[in-house]
Parts: C-alpha cells; structure tokens; sequence
C-alpha cells in the first residue's frame, strides 16, 4: 500500500470511527467496524477516492448494520437499525471518542491504553511497550476496557460540566502521551508527523472548549513549543540531532510565537499546573539563539517545582541534566545516583549517565553507559545514535602504556 494512502488512513480512522460510534451508539462495534472498513481500504484502493472520509463511513455502516443485523442477542437493536437515519458526515468527533474511552469507570490505564489505540492508532504491541508489558496483556486490558464501555452503555457525547473534572486529567495525559509518541517514537521511525499532529488538533479543539482552563493551556504550549523544534532533529539520513547541535534557523517560528501567545495568557489567568512548567521550559530552550544562550539556571530552577509537584522519576532525571549544566556534570552525576530503580526505561537513565561522563571527560564510563542505552532502547534511529556516540569515544580513549 503507498505510504501516503497508509497516513491517510491512519488521519481518517479517529474521525471515521467518531462518526460511527455515534451513530450507532456501540463504542466497541464501531471501532471494530472502523477497523474493517480500514482494511477494505488498505485491499481495494489504488488511488484515493474523491470522498476518501465518505467511502470509510459508508463502508463502515455497512458492515456495523451486518454485525448488528446477524446478532441475534441484540434483536432489540433490529428495529432501529432497520432504516438506519442519515449519517452526517461533516462533524467531527474524534474528542468525543477521546472522552468516552475516558470514562470516569475505566482506570487510568485502562482508559489511556484504549484511547493510544482507538485515537491514537497505535498497535496493541506498540502500546505494550510503553507499558512495559506482554502484547497479549495488553490486548486483554483493551478487550476489557472496550467491554466494559459497552456494559456502562455510556452515551456518546460530550461530558456536562459537572463531569469534566473526573476525566480531564486523564485526557490531558492521554493527548500528551499521544504527542510524544508522535515526537519520539518509541519504534520505528523517530518522528511520526500524524501522531503528533493529530494530538496538536485535538488540544486546540480542547483549549477552544475550555478557553480559560490553565491546564488545558500549558499543553497546548507545550506541544507547539516542542514540535516547532521537530525539522531540526533528524539530518538528511534520518538520524537523531540533539538539542544542543541542531540548526535553530530550521525551527519553525509561527509555532513557537504561538505556543509563546497562549503560554503567557495561560500563567496571567492563575494557578500554574505541570504542563504549565513543562511549556515555560520549552519557551526557554526555544528563546535561546544558541546553545550557549539557555537560560539553564532558569530551567533548573523550574524543573525543581516540577520534581516538587509531580514527585516524578522522569523529571527527576531531566533535573539532574540542568543542575550539570549549571553545577557540572559530577552535581548531575551525585543526582542521578538517587534515581537507580525508579526511572521507567532504564535507556533513558544510561544515556543520561553517558552524557555526563562525556562532559565529565570519563570516555570509557561514557561509552559504557551509551552501548547500555543503546541496547535498551527499540527506537531504531535512538538506537544509532548512542551506538555511534559510544563507538566515536571508544576510538578516544587512549589505551594505558
């Protein structure tokens, strides 16, 4: 199938199975619907039709009505679907879809784990691994959890206002977990434009819902602020390029001005929260001409309420990178040495760890720890990358006489 009828798909599946799920009202027989339709499409086209949108929906209809048709548990339904009202293809619904699979009944990880997959699109293997466990566990969680919303027989709409407290930290984290996977693959290729694209949509139809929620806000800042930096982190090969090498002429300045716009209408309307932070540390990185000129004693300063707020392993490490960058690297090291056993994705930790035995000069434990990284890792472009950092400083280290 061409790469660019597969990126198609992968945009329309979110909006195709919005549509249906509320058109029908049965979350777990739409998505399954959806993903029929998809692999009708993946066998019968050779070129996009004109209403690509459209020829899912109906497809997907079809087979929805079939299923609900020949099941013979769900007679009831018979009647209503015998005429089947017209289907309204111009909403968008894919928030909606995001909402539901965050149902206040769903755990935390159940309720993310859904959404990577009916929203996000990721394989039930590719959310496995983010989840540090067996595919086949995964697929369980996401059998249960797609069960359970059809046990609640949830209605398919917007929460009111009295129930968005109960799943809009969820949703925030989902969206956020939905960017990053797009930022930094965890497999396959570095980047995934769609990912992170659609995830940026998504928090801009949310921030328009919700205008005034901090929040909210602060990860839309984020994502804009981060992905403005996204043409600089591959070179020509594909390869990753670290913050500090990259060409900031190639970042892209409308998504910073406009991070920058809502982040700073964010921290004038109140309480600050962590995507807040989080966001006001990529403004730093973004403002900055140069390497040179970050304003690291800032964002130090920063990630130590973040630590404080959010207790997290992950913060904890990126705080021990900015106190090297203002302290030196053995003040990195020191912190880093408190974080053994509580990072998740060990890789992370060892190539930190090299990072600072290179600034530190320590070649040989550098090298160590960036062949640990490497062989931790299952980001393909990751992987070589620290496999080419530790094998340029084995070729430094001076053998003793």
């Amino acid at each position: 199938m061409p790469e660019r009828i597969e990126d198609l798909l992968r945009e329309l599946a979110p909006q195709v199975l919005g549509v249906l799920a509320r058109q029908f009202g049965d979350f777990s027989a739409a998505e399954d619907a959806t993903q029929e339709a998809l692999l009708a499409a993946a066998t019968h086209w050779d070129t996009v039709p004109d209403n690509p949108r459209g020829w899912l929906i109906r497809t997907g209809s079809r087979k929805l009505l079939d299923q609900l048709r020949a099941d013979q548990a769900r007679r009831r339904r018979e009647v209503l679907f015998a005429e089947p009202p017209p289907v309204v293809y111009d909403q968008d619904d894919t928030l909606v879809v995001v909402f539901l699979c965050c149902h206040p009944r769903l755990s935390e990880a159940s309720a993310i784990a859904l959404t990577l997959r009916a929203v996000g699109g990721l394989t039930t293997g590719e959310i496995a691994r983010a989840f540090l466990v067996p595919e086949a566990t995964m697929g369980q969680r996401i059998s249960r959890a797609k069960q359970r919303i059809r046990t609640l027989e949830a209605p398919f709409r917007m929460p009111d206002r009295l129930e968005w407290a109960t799943r809009l930290r969820t949703v925030l984290h989902v969206l956020y977990l939905i960017f990053n996977e797009g930022y930094a693959s965890s497999s396959g290729p570095l980047v995934r434009v769609d990912l992170s694209g659609e995830a940026i949509r998504l928090a801009r139809m949310l921030h328009g819902l919700l205008p005034d929620d901090g929040e909210v806000a602060g990860l839309l800042a984020l994502m804009l602020l981060t992905d403005a930096r996204r043409p600089a982190r591959v070179d020509a090969s594909g390869d990753l390029v670290p913050l500090a090498e990259q060409d900031r002429g190639r970042w892209l300045r409308p998504l910073i001005q406009e991070g920058t716009a809502v982040l700073d209408a964010a921290f004038s309307a109140g309480a600050v929260g962590p995507y807040q932070l989080q966001a006001a540390i990529a403004a730093l990185h973004d403002r900055a001409g140069n390497a040179q000129e970050t304003d690291w004693p800032q964002i130090l300063a920063l990630y130590g309420l973040l630590e404080r707020m959010t207790a997290s392993p992950v913060v904890a490490l990126n705080r021990a990178v900015a106190a090297a960058m203002v302290h030196g690297p053995q003040e990195g090291l020191r912190l880093l040495s408190t974080l053994d056993g509580r990072v998740d994705a060990g890789h992370r930790l060892d190539a930190v760890r090299g990072h600072l035995h290179e600034l530190a000069g320590d070649a040989t434990a550098a090298a160590l720890h960036y062949r640990a990284a490497a062989a931790g890792t299952a980001s393909s472009p990751e992987r070589r990358y620290l496999t080419m950092r530790a094998a340029r400083l084995r070729g430094s280290v001076v053998p003793p006489s």
